[in-house]
């Protein structure tokens, strides 16, 4: 088997560029699907199971996309077609789901409409995301890939921050921050139009720029995989380096956190410092312009922190210090009553977004070399990133209740999950 060659800082780059056009989309999501169904009538102790459909999506497409990709060949490649047509059905998407509440329809099918559009948007970008971490698998030799992730990582957040920042950006451009009961504002509805231009642009790119090794030539290059006859997907986890269930540990505390963040911090910063969580009102709405540059912070300092992260002494030691970081964010953000104070705890937790980025797959990608299906495994890694949301999810009302229906108080429970997760880092066993 040939040593896969050194690529160049450029190759290096257009391999991921287009993940920046989908962040912007994953960010959209992230930042205003709350703000969406709060907006639309969505009941706080119901809102975090309209987070179900993301991680559901992600856990039923991903394997199957990284499946069906490790045995597909055209002459645009074995990843990009995946990617091109999941990019597409996000375009369409994201014209579509702002204008649920502009349809004229009654609440319970706005609410369906919505929750149809959504379940869309996560299909589509889940597909168009998951062939961006296959190539740098594919064709990124061991010495590169953490540079290659940490690039991935930095066009992630850059992508974020564009994303995140956009309603802000239309406010104070004259769009309509407010808008008839049950309808979104025009500031979300453009962000979204421009974010799904953006999109098809930077994947447009990453088509033009990018060449995939033909079949032959990747074999060359890349290890036969272990039971080749069989890709069966029980087969594979039954033989996975315990490094993959050890990483997937940590992982469920973390993305569990970070759901709790993205269901309720709207509500909990608004509550914090404009003293609301009525939907209805210019407040509240101000308050999830805000709430979008606070992400923009969180991805700023993420992207900073990435650079930091390859000077630690190992990735383990990166991984868990970044987490616990990001759980004193979390836990800042109800003592923060001066919108600019905010911006302290956001860029804490950016230090643990840019690690759960980085270093989960540096260390999986490492662990799975030799055993081959690098798709297929990476596929099902984003299990231990959809399940715990899924469960996260689930237990959010419950959870809520118990903590005095007080959404704020839903950051200390995100806090304590990321505190847990750096613990578990060091149960992860390396080469």
């Amino acid at each position: 088997m040939k040593q896969k060659p050194n690529l160049s800082f450029w190759n290096l780059w257009n391999l991921s560029f287009g993940f920046f056009g989908v962040q912007i989309a994953y960010a959209l999501q992230s930042a205003n699907i709350s703000r969406i169904f709060r907006t639309l009538g969505a009941d706080p102790h119901d809102l975090s199971f309209f987070w179900i459909l993301p991680p559901l999506m992600g856990i039923l497409v991903q394997p199957i996309v990284g499946t069906l990709s490790d045995k597909t060949w055209t002459r645009f490649g074995r990843r990009i077609p995946y990617l091109f047509v999941g990019a597409t059905v996000a375009v369409a998407v994201m014209c579509l789901l702002p204008n649920a509440g502009s349809l004229g329809l009654q609440l319970s099918m706005v609410m369906t409409f919505g929750l149809l559009m959504l379940m869309l948007l996560d299909t589509s970008i889940n597909m168009a995301m998951q062939p961006f971490k296959m190539m740098v698998g594919d064709m990124v030799n061991e010495e590169q890939k953490s540079k290659a992730y940490s690039i991935q990582s930095f066009l992630c957040n850059a992508g974020s921050v564009v994303g995140f920042i956009f309603p802000f950006v239309f406010a104070w451009m004259g769009l309509k921050n407010v808008a008839p009961e049950g309808v979104v504002p025009d500031t979300v509805i453009w962000s979204f139009y421009v974010g799904a231009a953006i999109l098809i642009i930077c994947v447009f790119y990453t088509v033009m720029k990018v060449k995939e090794w033909p079949p032959q030539e990747y074999n060359e290059y890349n290890p036969a995989p272990v039971a080749e006859a069989s890709a069966n997907w029980f087969t594979l986890l039954k033989n996975a380096p315990s490094a993959f269930w050890r990483i997937g540990l940590v992982q469920f505390f973390c993305w569990g956190a970070f759901l709790y963040m993205w269901t309720y911090v709207v509500d909990a910063v608004s509550l914090t410092v404009w003293d609301t969580a009525d939907s209805a009102t210019e407040a509240y709405q101000t308050a999830g312009n805000w709430t979008g540059v606070l992400y923009a912070i969180q991805a700023v300092g993420a992207v900073v922190w990435a650079m930091v992260i390859p000077r630690f002494r190992n990735i383990k030691q990166a991984y868990a210090v970044s987490l616990v970081m990001g759980g004193l964010g979390f836990a800042l953000i109800p003592f923060c009553a001066d919108k600019y104070l905010q911006i302290v705890p956001f860029l804490l937790i950016g230090c643990a977004w840019a690690a759960m980025l980085a270093c989960p797959f540096t260390l999986v990608t490492n662990a799975l070399q030799g055993y081959g299906h690098m798709g297929a495994y990476l596929g099902l890694f984003n299990g231990t990133i959809c399940i715990p949301q899924i469960v996260a999810a689930l237990l959010g009302g419950s959870l809520l209740s118990l903590v005095g229906s007080d959404q704020a108080n839903m950051m200390f429970v995100s806090g304590c999950l990321l505190v847990i997760g750096a613990l578990c880092v060091f149960t992860i066993r390396t080469k």
